[in-house]
């Protein structure tokens, strides 16, 4: 099961245990983070597409790091007039373990019952 989130104007998809590098959260290192605007969840035919978004669902996750992405380099030049210019920039981005997709769908009465005995 996986789902599409959309965060920073962007959309990623995310997958439990897995990471995701998002545009730059306003989050310190190892704080929990929840992302509420679930435009699409996967999960075979019980697939949920949003209007535009899902209603009830979240993912969590935790932040793991912040970084730089690797540099590109901006040149910028006019041909026969002596014009160059070099520039470099680096991407600021948040790595983000993904821990729990939580849905809006109800357990099952027997799934209730199995997780109360044990």
């Amino acid at each position: 099961m996986y789902a599409i989130v959309e965060t920073g104007g962007k959309q990623y998809p995310v997958e439990e245990g897995r990471y995701v590098d998002l545009e730059l959260l306003d989050a310190k290192q190892d704080e929990k983070v929840t992302f509420d605007k679930i435009v699409m969840l996967v999960n075979g035919k019980k697939s949920k597409v949003g209007q535009p978004y899902v209603a009830g669902a979240s993912v969590e996750g935790v932040v793991v790091k912040h970084d730089r992405a690797k540099k590109i380099i901006v040149f910028k030049q006019r041909p026969k007039k002596g014009y160059r210019k070099k520039q470099g920039h680096r991407q600021g981005f948040t790595r983000v373990m993904i821990n729990k997709i939580r849905t809006s769908a109800k357990k099952s009465e027997k799934t209730e019952a199995t997780e109360t005995e044990a």
